[in-house]
C-alpha cells in the first residue's frame, strides 16, 4: 500500500486545518502517517485513520542546534518509513523536513507554505539574507520533477521565485470548510452590532488594531461590541500576554472570550467578522468559516486575506495596521443592515465557488494522483 508522510509542527494544527487533505490521500489509496508534536489530538488523528509519529519540534526556537536536531529526526523518519510522498506543511517544516526528505531520497515531495509569517516581516541585512536563502532553498534546490508546490494564494509563489502558472504549482482554497458545519444563517438582532475576531492571540493577527478600531467607534457613540476568541500562543515570540487581553476586556463593549470550540456558534451570534493581520497569511481559515456562515468581513489588504475578500464585495479591505481605516469600514457595516446582508450573501457565494472541503479534497487528490501516476 503506498504511503504518504506528513510533517507538521503541531497535531492541533493538522486537525484544525488539514484533515481534508488526509481524507483526499486515503481516497487515493494512501496509508497516512503524520509526524508531529503530539498534544491533545492524537486520538482524533487515529480515529481519522492516521498513524501518528511523535516528534520534538520547538516552534519558538531559531537556534542552529534545534534546527539540526529536527533535521536529523526528520531524516531518520523518512529513511525508516520509506514513504511514496512526503508532504511538508508550513515554512519551517519545508525548510527542515523537506531538506531532510530530499537528502534521504524521498520519492516525491509536496511543499505547502501556509503563509510567509513573521520571517517576511524582519528588516535589515540579516533578515534579507535569510529570506534570500529560503527563496533559493525552497524555490530552486528543493524543486525537481517529483516536487509539487501547494499554495493557498497567488501572492506567495513570487516570494520563492516561482511563477503562479507553473505546471508544478497547485492552489487550494485554504484548509477547506464543510458547509454543513458552517451553514449560512440570518444575522442576530441589532443593535448592538457584534463584531468577532477568531484567531490566535498574537500581535501579527491585528488584535490590538481590532480593539482600537472598535474603541474608536464606541467613543463616537456607535453601538458596536467586540469579542475576541482564541488563545495566546506561548511558542510564538509575538504572543499577547493574558494580562494585556484581560486589560482590554475591562473596557466596555470589548471582551476576550478565550478558546472557542464551536466557531459556527460564534458566527451565528455575530454580525461582522474582523481580521486585521499585519503579516502575509496563507488563507486564514477564520475568513473562510465566516464567509461560509454568510458574514461580511473587514480584513487586511494583505496576501491570503485578499484571496477570500474582494474590496466592497464580500466586505472591506483596509491597509494592514490601519485601525482608523478599519473603524471606518466597521462603521459603514454597523450602520447599514442591508449592506451587511448583501456582503454576507456575496461572501457565502464566494466560499461555495472553491473554498469548500470537497473542493480542497478534489484539488489535493488530483495532485497526489499525479505524483503516484494514477488516472485523475
Amino acid at each position: 500500500m503506498p504511503k504518504i508522510l506528513y510533517f507538521v509542527a503541531e497535531d492541533w494544527f493538522f486537525v484544525s486545518h488539514f484533515l481534508p487533505m488526509a481524507r483526499a490521500a486515503e481516497g487515493c489509496g494512501l496509508e497516512v502517517a503524520v509526524a508531529t508534536h503530539v498534544g491533545d489530538e492524537k486520538k482524533r488523528l487515529e480515529a481519522e485513520g492516521c498513524r501518528v509519529i511523535a516528534v520534538k519540534v520547538d516552534r519558538g526556537s531559531v537556534s542552529l542546534t534545534r534546527f539540526v536536531a529536527e533535521f536529523v529526526q526528520a531524516f531518520k523518519i523518512v529513511r525508516s518509513e520509506d514513504p511514496d510522498v512526503v508532504h511538508c506543511i508550513a515554512l519551517r517544516s519545508i525548510i527542515v523536513s523537506g531538506t531532510a526528505a530530499k537528502i534521504a531520497g524521498a520519492k516525491a515531495l509536496v511543499l505547502a507554505p501556509t503563509g510567509l509569517g513573521h520571517l517576511w516581516l524582519g528588516r535589515g541585512i540579516v533578515a534579507w539574507l535569510i529570506r534570500r536563502g529560503v527563496r533559493a532553498l525552497v524555490g530552486f534546490w528543493l524543486r525537481g520533477p517529483c516536487t509539487r508546490y501547494l499554495f493557498e494564494n497567488r501572492d506567495d509563489p513570487g516570494a520563492f521565485g516561482l511563477e503562479a502558472n507553473a505546471p508544478d504549482l497547485a492552489f487550494v482554497g485554504g484548509a477547506g470548510v464543510d458547509p454543513a458545519q458552517f451553514p449560512m444563517t440570518a444575522e442576530p438582532p441589532a443593535p448592538p452590532v457584534k463584531v468577532a475576531v477568531v484567531a490566535r492571540m498574537i500581535r501579527p493577527k491585528g488584535i490590538a488594531e481590532a480593539v482600537e478600531a472598535v474603541a474608536r467607534l464606541r467613543g463616537n457613540g456607535m453601538p458596536v461590541e467586540l469579542d475576541l476568541y482564541g488563545r495566546p500562543d506561548p511558542s510564538n515570540p509575538l504572543s499577547i500576554p493574558e494580562e494585556a487581553l484581560r486589560q482590554w476586556s475591562a473596557a466596555p463593549g470589548i471582551a476576550w472570550r478565550g478558546h472557542e470550540t464551536d466557531v459556527a456558534r460564534v458566527w451565528r451570534d455575530h454580525h461582522v467578522a474582523l481580521f486585521l493581520s499585519t503579516y502575509p497569511e496563507g488563507l486564514p481559515r477564520t475568513l473562510v468559516e465566516a464567509a461560509a456562515s454568510g458574514r461580511p468581513i473587514v480584513t487586511s489588504d494583505a496576501p491570503g486575506c485578499r484571496e477570500m475578500v474582494r474590496d466592497a464585495v464580500e466586505g472591506f479591505l483596509v491597509p494592514p495596521g490601519d485601525a482608523e481605516a478599519a473603524a471606518r469600514a466597521l462603521g459603514r457595516l454597523a450602520s447599514d443592515a442591508a449592506l451587511r446582508a448583501r456582503m454576507g450573501a456575496a461572501a457565502n457565494a464566494r466560499f461555495r465557488e472553491g473554498f469548500t472541503e470537497d473542493a480542497v479534497k478534489r484539488a489535493v487528490g488530483s495532485l497526489y494522483r499525479s505524483l503516484l501516476h494514477q488516472p485523475d
